[in-house]
């Protein structure tokens, strides 16, 4: 099990607890640690935004709330048939011409469908979400109108003004956003995809989904290095070895003082290229999410997808790629094996500690 007491951000680790939390220790089991899994949200960057939405939506019986970073509605890369979905994705859902792209109605008109068919949680609970939605005006990775429809798609569904923020007014590239002096400029749109805006994302997404949350804390709970292959034994969705998560001093089994309520469970998906396979613990360690984490008993939890040949740049599957048959893909429904698998995550923190 890994114990690092991060000091305040990842540039600031020491070294030993560097080297001794990416390599060298052996993956643990995931916890059950009795979270309130009522108290459940999500977010992500780009591939990680896509899942963040159609997690939030096929399980948004158990979701409170989410956060997309740079991502497009829900079900994209379906919307385009005949077209592929793997070309729709790289096409239609980051970079359409002219007036083509992605349509909030005909998304949300699709879940509606995979909702009355079971396939996802019922369309109405999204009304009582809580979302926050970026497109930085410098991204042309996924482009500001794509990310449009997110916030498009919420407010269809039934989400009220004043609980759907969306900020598409800072000049940032293709990333999440730090304040952190030693992250890229903001502008910019290369790895590690963690940039300097002179904002904490981490916390704005924490905080519109929990309400008012207490200052940022020095994480001083443990940062796990877990299995991730228990979560998927068949091996289908092509996650990596090891995912990892945050728990927050008190949040771990048996810590929480008496009387304090249990620890509510937060869901981070990395981006494309942003994965441990790719950039080490940078997205773990540095994007902020640590230190709202530790003050506010918010457990983290990291899944990692695997870069492999049916998915080399390590992103989330949003158009098909772990699918049984790519002509008619599931990537979007609760069966699909990266969202059963990460719900599996989430519900074992929820579980009763042994």
């Amino acid at each position: 099990m890994i114990r690092c007491k991060p000091t305040a951000r990842y540039r600031a680790l020491a070294a030993a607890c560097a080297l001794g939390a990416s390599g060298g220790v052996a993956a643990q089991a995931l916890p059950a640690l009795g979270a309130d899994l009522a108290q459940t949200s999500v977010s992500g960057l780009s591939s990680g935004a896509f899942m963040a939405t159609q997690f939030h939506v096929a399980y948004s019986g158990t979701m409170v709330g989410a956060g997309m970073v740079a991502g497009g509605p829900f079900y994209c890369a379906g919307l385009f048939a005949p077209t592929p979905p793997a070309t729709a994705a790289a096409t239609q859902c980051m970079q359409p011409i002219g007036a083509t792209g992605p349509d909030a109605q005909v998304a949300l008109d699709a879940a509606r469908t995979f909702a009355r068919d079971g396939r996802i949680d019922p369309v109405q609970n999204l009304a009582r979400q809580r979302v926050y939605v970026f497109s930085g005006t410098r991204d042309q990775t996924v482009m500001p109108r794509v990310a449009a429809q997110v916030g498009r798609f919420y407010t269809l569904a039934g989400v009220p003004a004043s609980q759907l923020q969306y900020v598409a007014d800072v000049a940032a590239g293709h990333a999440f956003i730090t304040s952190q002096a030693g992250d890229a400029a903001c502008a910019v749109s290369a790895s590690p995809y963690i940039n300097n805006c002179g904002l904490e994302q981490a916390r704005q997404i924490l905080q519109w989904i929990y309400g008012a949350l207490k200052p940022a804390a020095r994480p001083t709970g443990e940062l796990l290095r877990f299995d991730q292959r228990a979560f998927d034994p068949g091996g289908k969705a092509l996650l990596a070895d090891s995912g990892y998560v945050y728990v927050p001093d008190g949040c771990g089994a048996g810590g929480a003082a008496e009387g304090a309520a249990a620890c509510r469970v937060h869901v981070a998906f990395h981006g494309c290229l942003q994965g441990a396979g790719a950039i080490g613990e940078r997205f773990v360690r540095g994007a902020g999410y640590l230190e709202s984490a530790e003050a506010n008993r918010i457990v983290v939890l990291f899944p990692q997808v695997l870069a492999s040949r049916h998915n080399p740049l390590g992103c989330w599957d949003f158009w098909g790629y772990t699918s049984d048959d790519p002509a008619q893909p599931d990537f979007f429904s609760r069966e699909a094996p990266q969202m059963a698998a990460v719900m599996r995550m989430v519900r074992r923190l929820g579980a009763a500690p042994q």
